[in-house]
């Protein structure tokens, strides 16, 4: 699309008139005219404050390396003003992505600019159109009113530093299969006054509704794996399926659940505003009867209603051991790592700065673990549904081979009045809705992201802290159920995960409020802890590493530092929240239960070799390599034995 060609679409003056706009739609009185004028006006209020509120949260949590702001949400996007110029231009090569099924393809982006500037910037826009015709509002507007973010941004001079003097700039952009086509748009003014100078031609991929982006996750069942994934197809249009089976054998084909979601399901800007994008369609195969310890192959698809299908790359996975089972068995675990961008757009550096590093370690360790743990704190869209497919693009080579398990974080589901134990906006609007359906956990409710499972000799059980834990409540009934569960004969390790931090954390803001934990956090958890002889608990939300005794009621229960044997008197608390986002600093104040602690981007490896011996080491994101260990050696026995507050009743009849 050439700059005139865009001139003809965008009115020059923002004011409105009678008559008709470029699409057709008949402007109303200037009564009307006033109304969604003041509209406009809330909105842009709106989504002013959900900037600021952001930024207050964001400048406590995130303390190392950058604001710790969505980029997006820097972007006054409602602010646009049209200074289209004659003499401006932005060109995209190649116009074709994915001519041999790829998901993914960069983009070369050439500007010019009569006027440049310092904070000219580069927005990507997809679907390509972003003018009035495609804001929710069906009455009168002026343009431009652009009523959506980009997908990502970069500055101009990122790769020109003289472009402020030349007007000239190349930017390469990295872009993955979104379902739309894709523009390219620059803009002076900087994020906070922006002014449309230019618009590319666009660009697209070769089949945009292409299934992408598989999911593995546990089912309810031992034997049972599930598959979730994206694509443009409704079942109106295609039937989707998976084509599985031992590999090397014959294969065999199940069907999928479809889902999606809408802006009317966000609860709260800039989800349900400027932050909406359309998430596409996701699928849910259920793999059901796996044999045991076995690799199988799979494949994507859907059928068109002309017979013919629509197939993905074939991937394989390894089948779950059986409850019990004694194998070497290896789980990651680790919390809020949010995005990462590859051509360094969205200043996605100074927001979650660990998260390619954590991804790319576990790409290249993963012949070394089996499964997964994200214990909340995905992308950190915070409201901007574009960057959902972003994530699952850029866990897709770890989320396609092993389970990828997931917890709820408050960026995933906390927004103001919407029932959540935390009555913030953390989440941008989304109330957890994209988390739910766009990852399958085996909950009997997605919504109320509290759930069991099991994987050999493992026996875990899943918090969802942005909802009510204290005793009395739904989840303290199911945590409880949980944990009593566990046959400690063939699953002796027990291990508890939450999202924020239920137990002991040193982190600063923690030691400001004096509790060093979440308020009321282990209140009436350490209980449970103790009765059923929790092996480990982990947490996210504090974006450190830190290690904690055996702990009970604020006593470290045990001397011993790297090897623990004998009863099970006392839980080990791990915060291994460095998956990526912003660090969080420790409290000037020692505590006396912690062991070690690390502010740095980094995660855990638990290995069970056998019902007597685990193995917990945590790794750095940088190197990969472990810098904190400790073992757990004991027997079945060490279990069952008495501790305080850990007996099970007796009675003198015999």
């Amino acid at each position: 699309m050439t700059t005139s060609e865009v001139g003809t679409n965008l009115m020059a003056s923002p004011t409105y008139k009678s008559g008709r706009d470029f699409t057709g739609k008949t402007y109303k009185s200037t009564t009307m005219a006033v109304f969604f004028f003041l509209l406009k006006v809330a909105v842009l209020l709106v989504s002013l404050g959900h900037f600021t509120v952001a930024h207050n949260i964001n400048q406590k949590l995130h303390t190392d390396g950058g604001d710790g702001v969505q980029p997006l949400s820097k972007i006054q996007i409602l602010r646009a003003v049209n200074q289209l110029h004659e003499n401006a231009s932005v060109s995209a090569y190649p116009v074709l992505l994915g001519t041999k099924g790829e998901d993914f393809g960069w983009v070369t982006v050439t500007i010019s600019s009569p006027n440049p500037a310092q904070d000219d910037w580069v927005a990507v826009f997809s679907p390509a159109v972003f003018n009035a015709s495609t804001c929710p509002y069906n009455e009168d507007y002026y343009e431009p009113y652009i009523c959506t973010a980009p997908i990502k941004y970069k500055f101009a001079n990122y790769s020109s530093a003289d472009y402020a003097t030349t007007g000239n700039s190349t930017l390469s952009f990295r872009l993955i299969n979104q379902r739309a086509d894709f523009s390219f748009a620059l803009f002076s003014g900087g994020l906070s006054n922006p002014k449309l100078v230019a618009v590319s031609n666009n660009v697209t991929f070769a089949n945009p509704k292409a299934p992408l982006y598989p999911r593995l996750a546990l089912g309810k069942l031992w034997d049972e794996m599930t598959v979730t994934w994206t694509s443009g197809y409704n079942i109106d249009e295609a039937v989707p399926l998976v084509e599985w089976g031992l590999k090397g054998e014959p294969q065999s084909r199940s069907p999928a659940g479809t889902l999606t979601f809408s802006r009317r399901d966000m609860c709260a800007a800039p989800a349900r505003t400027v932050g909406w994008r359309d998430p596409g369609f996701i699928h849910t195969s259920f793999l059901k009867d796996l044999w045991p310890n076995s690799v199988y192959s799979y494949k994507l698809g859907h059928r068109l209603s002309n017979g013919s299908y629509v197939w993905s790359k074939v991937y394989s996975f390894k089948s779950s051991p059986y409850p019990g089972q004694e194998s070497l068995q290896r789980v990651i675990i680790f919390g809020d790592m949010g995005k990462g961008e590859r051509d360094g757009s969205s200043e996605a550096a100074d927001y979650q700065p660990g998260a390619l590093n954590t991804t790319d370690q576990l790409i290249k360790d993963l012949d070394n673990f089996d499964i997964v743990f994200h214990i909340g704190d995905m992308p950190y869209a915070n409201g901007y549904i574009s960057q959902w497919d972003q994530f699952t693009s850029q866990v897709e080579p770890i989320s396609s081979v092993v389970p990828y398990m997931v917890a709820s974080g408050n960026h995933e589901r906390d927004t103001t009045g919407t029932g959540s134990f935390y009555d913030t906006n953390d989440a941008g609007g989304e109330c957890g809705v994209p988390a739910e359906t766009m990852y399958y956990v085996p909950a009997e409710n997605r919504a109320k992201f509290w759930y069991a499972t099991d994987y050999g000799m493992f026996h875990f059980c899943i918090a969802d802290t942005e909802h009510d834990w204290r005793e009395g409540s739904e989840q303290y009934k199911f945590i409880e159920k949980c944990l009593a569960s566990a046959n400690r004969h063939k699953q002796p390790w027990l291990i508890f995960a939450a999202h924020r931090v239920l137990g002991y954390s040193s982190n600063s803001w923690y030691g400001q409020e004096g509790s060093f934990e979440e308020p009321m956090g282990r209140d009436d958890m350490q209980k449970l802890w103790q009765r059923y002889k929790v092996d480990i608990a982990f947490y996210g939300h504090v974006h450190n590493y830190e290690r904690i005794c055996p702990i009970y009621q604020n006593q470290c229960v045990n001397s011993e530092i790297s090897n623990y044997s004998g009863t099970v008197n006392g839980t080990i608390h791990v915060v291994v929240g460095g998956g990526g986002s912003h660090l969080s600093d420790f409290s000037t104040l020692e505590t006396v239960w912690s062991i070690y602690q690390d502010l740095d981007f980094g995660y855990t490896k638990l290995t069970a070799y056998n019902h007597s011996s685990l193995l917990l080491e945590y790794m750095k994101s940088s190197d990969g390599k472990v810098y904190d260990s400790f073992t757990i050696s004991r027997d079945y026995k060490d279990v069952l034995a008495c501790v305080h507050d850990g007996c099970e009743p007796t009675t003198l009849a015999t």
